[in-house]
């Protein structure tokens, strides 16, 4: 279960049980996961993109250069992103 998730479920149960500045660390925490989350997301996304986009530019004739370059983009993405 995720640790986030859990401390809220804890402080839903009792109050008491958590600290405002633990509900404050927690939702720190909790965003700066979902930003790198978000983040590697987005990466993804633009890499299936740029795949999706060469494909279409080979099958349905786009000229060569375009493909090529989309190829390119592609292999820039992947690369970024450490795949």
């Amino acid at each position: 279960m995720n640790k986030h998730i859990e401390l809220v479920e804890k402080w839903l149960a009792d109050p008491s049980s958590v600290s405002k500045a633990e509900l404050k660390a927690n939702y720190s925490a909790a965003s700066a996961v979902y930003d790198a989350a978000s983040a590697a997301a987005r990466m993804a996304n633009t890499v299936l993109y740029n795949a999706d986009i060469a494909s279409f530019s080979a099958a349905y004739g786009v000229n060569a250069d375009s493909a090529e370059e989309w190829v390119s983009n592609y292999h820039k993405s992947v690369k970024e992103q450490g795949q």
